[in-house]
């Protein structure tokens, strides 16, 4: 979606007076007012809340459904938009809002005949609306329709003449079939209306680069994009360009050092630096590029070719020619390939291998059609490419949504969002400004969310005030019998000194206790909870055992010892290296001890989950906390069903989603896994939206 789009149609009204429901009540109204203040200041995720709750009092409503499908969109959820405001249409067909939303999320989808159907029935309730019409021209551009977009871009500049963007749009589409006087007119009439209109200093440099090679002029556009939206990563990746081939080097390397300041996993401003740096024979550093950029794109073959370079100039032969023999296996009939692995084995001294790839790669050169060498103009770069923030974009004239990627690219994507190692971990700051405005931009931590545990402690959240549910639970709260009143909840507070204190104090308690009374399971459940708050897992598990010996159909001893022996599998898997003996043979066997120990004590931990559920089945939280038991044992198959049958049983299990959309990621299952986490998104999970987008990257 280019960059006019992107900062146009989304721009929809949400305080439109029409979404105010005169006949509902007064909770409903003031859940919907409180919903669309939070929307109007950005507090996207904070605002489906508010909608969730006016949706679950009042279903037959729209007008939530199109205000979460709003916020929905600026979280870049554009399947759940689509979803939500598809619903708001099935209840009330007159709401224009509804059938923009859901152009605006087909359209991010690439399904742009689909968008222009929607924003034609838009305009049949609002038939001069500005941006309806702006938007259902941009769609129909996408759809190749140029004569139909040349009508609505002539209509809409009629009503509004002083519509900027209507010139932009006009002038993206007279690029796209090749009018460059008419695109130059129009972007220049945009610059008379407003002089701070960032796309036209855009898309006049691209024109200035493409059509008339002059770089001084586009230099001096970005420059001025650059002042309009100082912290536009691409912006200055394109400067680096300009600014290259302006023989400023020095100005160049610090644009893309800027650049990956502001966006530091962009692999365009890595392998660009990497290249410079190469020039320079700066190798070491492009080095540490080129690796970044294979780390986050293992499949760059550009990459790989050049590290190839590099690793050859460093006298790094074996891993030079194992990089260049992965490139030619994928291009077998690239020339270059041979050519570059041919010369790495002449400088090992391998002549016979190299006269072999030499000879190759001749009568590869000799047989190249200009499409082959076309298809590899790029691979071989010897300068940085230009880049990034351009407006156009190439139109698929596709009436469905593009193709998804193969299981295997979806499985390898994740894979390498669970490697890299520049991810903020924001799961501490829930309840303040982490969960506000674009949070699907953040880098949180690709992990997932962690079991539900018994606790006399939670920290409650803006998105999730209460604790869950368990009628064990509330059982024993109400009979008074323990000295705190228990808690289910994935977010456990850091305790002080003054609360440890307590809890060792109440430990005393039952120890004096149960010197001279006849235990009860109670008091060795309610010890062992004492134990699990100051991390003593061991005599946490043994309470826990006395007290299933005394009542074996109790259910809630075993939650707790479950609890208590994943504490101490945690400690025991993260607490680092054990002494390995004094061999690599005596290192292995430890090793393979402690694999050994780890299945052993995760089939202990589910065994006591498995017993929960056979006795409370109806427990979502048991079965959620089975599911990540064989997530974490790695079957991930039953750990999918064991979250599927805890959302069956708490619908609104939002890390239940989560969970079981990262599962489906892990196996390459995209649209599962997508679907999975925009719905833990709406249910509040706040990393739900940032795992989207970047899957769509």
């Amino acid at each position: 979606m280019n960059s006019i789009l992107r900062s146009t149609i989304f721009l929809i009204s949400v305080l439109a007076t029409s979404f105010v429901p005169v006949q509902a009540q007064v909770n409903t109204e003031q859940v919907m007012r409180i919903g669309q203040n939070a929307l109007y200041f950005d507090d996207y995720m904070l605002s489906i809340q508010y909608f969730n709750q006016a949706i679950q009092a009042k279903p037959f409503l729209a007008q939530p459904y199109v205000l979460r499908a709003i916020a929905k969109l600026n979280l870049e959820d554009y399947a759940g938009a689509e979803n939500d405001a598809t619903t708001a249409i099935g209840l009330n067909p007159y709401l224009t809002d509804a059938w923009e939303v859901r152009g605006v999320a087909r359209q991010n989808q690439g399904r742009h005949s689909l968008a222009v159907e929607d924003y034609t029935e838009a305009l049949k309730l609002l038939p001069r609306n500005r941006q309806l019409l702006f938007n259902k021209a941009l769609a129909l551009c996408d759809t190749k329709d140029y004569d139909s977009a040349a009508e609505t871009f002539a209509e809409l500049i009629k009503y509004y003449p002083g519509f900027e963007n209507g010139y932009l749009g006009r002038a993206r589409m007279e690029l796209v079939t090749a009018d460059t006087v008419a695109a130059k007119a129009d972007i220049d009439k945009a610059l008379q209306i407003n002089d701070k209109a960032l796309n036209a200093y855009i898309m006049r440099a691209d024109i200035a680069i493409s059509s008339e090679q002059d770089f001084e002029s586009a230099l001096a556009d970005i420059d001025k994009a650059i002042r309009l939206q100082p912290r536009m990563a691409g912006l200055y990746i394109n400067r680096a360009f300009l600014r290259y081939r302006l023989d400023s080097f020095s100005g160049a390397m610090a644009d893309y050092d800027y650049a990956l300041s502001l966006e530091p996993l962009n692999t365009v401003a890595l392998f660009n630096r990497a290249l410079l740096l190469q020039e320079v024979n700066a190798n070491d550093l492009a080095l540490e590029d080129f690796n970044r950029v294979l780390e986050l794109e293992p499949d760059d073959y550009r990459a790989l070719y050049n590290r190839a370079v590099v690793h050859r100039a460093k006298g790094n032969y074996d891993l030079a020619a194992a990089d260049a023999t992965r490139v030619a296996e994928q291009f077998p009939d690239f020339p270059g390939a041979y050519y570059l692995r041919g010369t790495i084995y002449k400088e090992q001294g391998k002549l016979a291998r190299a006269e072999t790839d030499f000879k190759k790669g001749d009568a590869l050169s000799r047989s190249l059609t200009p499409e082959v060498a076309a298809k590899y103009n790029n691979i071989a770069a010897a300068t940085p490419a230009e880049t990034g923030s351009s407006n156009q974009q190439s139109a698929t004239g596709t009436d469905s949504a593009p193709a998804q990627p193969s299981e295997k690219e979806v499985s390898r994507r994740f894979a390498t969002l669970l490697t890299v190692d520049d991810n903020a971990d924001f799961r501490e700051e829930y309840n303040n400004t982490a969960i506000r405005g674009r949070i699907q931009d953040r880098n949180f931590n690709v992990e997932t969310e962690p079991l539900m545990q018994l606790s006399f402690y939670t920290s409650p959240t803006e998105l999730r005030r209460s604790t869950y549910y368990i009628r064990e639970v509330d059982d024993l709260n109400s009979t008074r019998m323990l000295r705190f009143a228990l808690m289910v909840t994935n977010s456990i507070p850091t305790l002080d000194e003054a609360t440890i204190s307590r809890h060792f104090q109440s430990i005393e308690y039952y120890n004096s206790y149960l010197a001279t009374h006849k235990g009860r399971p109670v008091d060795f459940i309610g010890r062992a909870l004492d134990f699990l708050t100051v991390r003593d897992y061991i005599n946490a598990e043994r309470d826990a055992t006395r007290a299933i010996s005394l009542a074996p159909d109790l259910a809630i001893a075993y939650m707790v010892r479950a609890q208590a022996r994943y504490g101490r599998y945690l400690l025991e898997r993260n607490g680092g290296n054990r002494e390995a003996g004094d061999n690599a043979q005596q290192g292995h066997s430890d090793r393979l001890t402690r694999a050994g120990v780890a299945r052993k004590a995760l089939a202990d931990i589910q065994a006591d989950y498995d017993k929960v559920t056979e006795l409370s089945p109806r427990t979502a939280v048991a079965w959620f906390n089975r599911g990540c038991i064989l997530m974490e044992a790695e079957d991930y198959d039953a750990a999918s069903e064991a979250f599927t049958k805890a959302i069956e049983l708490k619908p609104d299990f939002g890390e239940a989603y989560y969970n079981r959309g990262y599962i489906s990621l892990r196996a390459g299952r995209h649209n599962e896994g997508v679907e999975d986490l925009g719905k833990a998104g709406e249910l509040g999970i706040v990393p739900a939206y940032s795992l989207i987008k970047r899957m769509q990257r």
